[in-house]
């Protein structure tokens, strides 16, 4: 009887512990779509990447961002959400949706994220590099 009550018990565990994991590892599609947003920017400011391998990645997380956008500007549940994090994004339209208002604004992407920053190419091109 004891051995049919502990299996009880671990099963429900099991189950409780699955739901609460997968209720955890979902993201949104606002979420997603600034995650990938966070990574076309990497690609875009790292000093790192030679300009073949940052041209790559950009041009993967474009692409991404292109499909990610339209799901986030679809997604009726966030049209019910009044959240710190939705507001923000509809607020920015320039910055959140960096691959369309690039396009509308006819602009490259770093071009016109820099310009929503409020850095211009003219005075990137005359900052000196230095430390602080």
């Amino acid at each position: 009887m004891k051995t049919g009550i502990m299996l009880k018990l671990l099963s429900a565990t099991a189950i409780a512990g699955t739901v609460a994991v997968l209720s955890v590892a979902q993201a949104g599609t606002l979420e997603n779509m600034e995650r990938e947003r966070a990574i076309l920017l990497d690609a875009l400011l790292s000093a790192e990447l030679d300009p073949k391998k940052r041209q790559q990645k950009i041009e993967v997380s474009r692409n991404r961002l292109i499909d990610l956008e339209r799901m986030v500007l679809r997604d009726k549940s966030l049209a019910g959400k009044n959240t710190p994090a939705v507001r923000a994004a509809f607020e920015n339209y320039d910055l959140t949706f960096l691959v369309h208002a690039s396009v509308e604004h006819n602009r490259s992407l770093i071009e016109h994220w820099l310009q929503q920053v409020g850095v211009s190419s003219e005075s990137l091109m005359n900052a000196r590099l230095g430390r602080r």
